[in-house]
């Protein structure tokens, strides 16, 4: 498989990797460590996510109508038995840099949280997982990137789920909904 299809360059995928689609089968969700935590491994769960009820919940999603366009973010922030919600209108720019900054933003609403327990960010952005945790070199919004990975690096538990963007995950399609909502109350 090609990243682009006008990459010379091809991939293989590993067949360990690979999970028949089935009938009916959940949607796979699978976690990366941040480079700011100990762990590198990554793991493959199921989209029935299991909450242990200590770790802080980042749910975002970043919405653009039209690529450039106008840009919403959505955010639910889940800790124990309290819910935050946050939607908020952005400006004009890219799906990625909505992407990224309802990563921040979630960070931001976090506060000291974020520093002193376990965060696991849930996001349907694999480029935001690529370039925050698993190493991808940003050939955009460069700013943005480095500024977040150094803030990342500050952090000492946190964790990225991939969740399957408009698979019928409750909080992600809530966020993908404030994030719409935001940018159609502009």
């Amino acid at each position: 498989m090609k990243y682009r299809e006008s990459d010379d360059k091809s991939y293989r995928p590993f067949a360990g990797n690979l999970e028949p689609d089935g009938d009916g089968a959940p949607a796979e969700v699978k976690t990366f460590a941040s480079r700011a935590s100990n762990s590198t491994s990554a793991n493959t769960k199921k989209a029935e996510v299991k909450r242990d009820g200590k770790a802080l919940e980042l749910w975002t999603d970043g919405a653009c109508s039209g690529n450039p366009g106008p840009m919403g973010i959505g955010i639910v922030a889940l800790d124990g038995g309290k819910r935050r919600e946050h939607g908020e209108y952005l400006g004009v720019g890219t799906n990625n840099i909505a992407e990224l900054t309802a990563i921040d933003r979630a960070l931001d609403l976090a506060g000291d949280d974020a520093v002193q327990r376990h965060v696991r960010i849930f996001t349907d952005s694999a480029y935001s997982i690529g370039v925050l945790s698993k190493g991808w070199k940003a050939k955009a919004n460069q700013e943005l990137i480095a500024r977040m990975r150094r803030r990342l690096a500050t952090l000492p538990n946190v964790e990225f789920v991939k969740v399957s963007g408009h698979a019928g995950v409750p909080e992600n399609e809530r966020c993908d909904e404030l994030a719409r909502g935001a940018i159609a109350g502009r």
